[in-house]
């Protein structure tokens, strides 16, 4: 009878363990870079509509682009951040090769006076969307 009492309990930890391990396993598979980048001063509205365009393109049609955050310094609008999260390495990839992608790129080259690619190993991601009043 308390082999039966115990058994329970035991089974929900052993799920919930395979649970954090296999979430953890999906972790490590993420790719999670940052950009640097410095903008031509007199191409800022033009830089942020093609990044705010392409952001939001790339992550309503690619499956495996999960986030892409943009901001620029409040004392220096030149410099922007834009942090990256990827499903895996396929899906990053797959993103270079998309056709929006290539669009931002070729858009912007000429407004992007340098580029400081970043990568990085997740410690935590936690995001909290904000209420909306509406």
């Amino acid at each position: 009878m308390k082999n039966k009492k115990l058994f329970k309990p035991l089974l929900i930890m052993v799920v919930m363990m395979g649970f954090c391990i296999h979430t953890r396993a999906q972790q490590n598979k993420l790719v999670v870079r940052m950009a640097r980048l410095v903008i031509d001063s007199a191409q800022l509205d033009a830089y942020r509509a093609a990044l705010q365009e392409h952001a939001e393109t790339a992550v309503r049609v690619e499956p495996g682009v999960l986030n892409l955050y943009a901001v620029y310094e409040k004392n220096d609008p030149t410099q922007v951040t834009v942090f990256e999260i990827y499903a895996s390495e396929e899906a990053y990839k797959s993103h270079l090769r998309s056709a929006h992608f290539i669009k931002y790129k070729t858009a912007t080259r000429q407004m992007v006076k340098s580029l400081e690619l970043i990568e990085t190993v997740p410690i935590a991601l936690a995001t909290k969307m904000p209420h909306s009043n509406g």
